[in-house]
């Protein structure tokens, strides 16, 4: 079927058009807040929101080896209970930035994924995160919208279908995991235990 070969064939046009320096700076930052014992947190919405969870989840228990330090790692999109409180209490464009305000500290790690670049809670979140002196990556699409303005590290898929940027997206998310976890596993990197 011709649509089929069409959506692989953008796909990996798409993917061939990803910057490796890139991704290579976002691995480094991520390896560098694990060495430092610093936290990892992740947020998005929809699709964006199950990457988060799935990439916490792939650099939480993933990298786990025996004897070694773990990776501090949370996905703020995670806990229904406390997003639906504030979605209720607040506005929905706070779900991630009053739960970040509780644990953000200077050095730690704050990652948005945002397929458009505008989505409110993403955006006040990573605003809340730089107030906070942590570092700011953002994984976006489209045109970057404001994200590519506020981060400090921007990787930019650049398409307008939301599905391709998600696809890659994810693609990117089990990269960098699939490198850290051997990275991690051959430094044998030991915790306090």
């Amino acid at each position: 079927m011709e649509g089929i070969k069409e959506y692989l064939d953008q796909v990996r046009e798409l993917l061939d058009n990803i910057s490796i320096k890139k991704i290579e700076e976002i691995m480094e930052l991520i390896y560098k807040t694990y060495l430092s014992d610093r936290f990892i947190f992740l947020l998005g919405n929809g699709g964006s929101a199950a990457t988060a969870s799935h990439f916490a989840c792939d650099l939480g228990k993933g990298t786990v080896a025996p004897y070694q330090k773990r990776m501090k790692v949370m996905a703020l999109t995670d806990n229904i209970p406390v997003i639906t409180a504030w979605a209720n209490d607040t506005h929905y464009e706070y779900i991630f930035s009053e739960q970040l305000a509780h644990f953000v500290s200077p050095g730690d790690l704050v990652i948005g994924i945002s397929g458009s670049g505008k989505s409110k809670n993403v955006l006040n979140a990573i605003k809340l995160a730089k107030e906070c002196g942590a570092l700011t990556v953002g994984l976006t699409g489209f045109d970057g919208g404001e994200m590519k303005d506020i981060v400090d590290y921007c990787l930019i898929v650049s398409s307008n279908n939301m599905q391709q940027i998600e696809d890659c997206h994810l693609i990117i998310t089990h990269l960098i995991f699939s490198l850290l976890r051997d990275r991690i596993a051959k430094n044998r990197i030991h915790s306090c235990q």
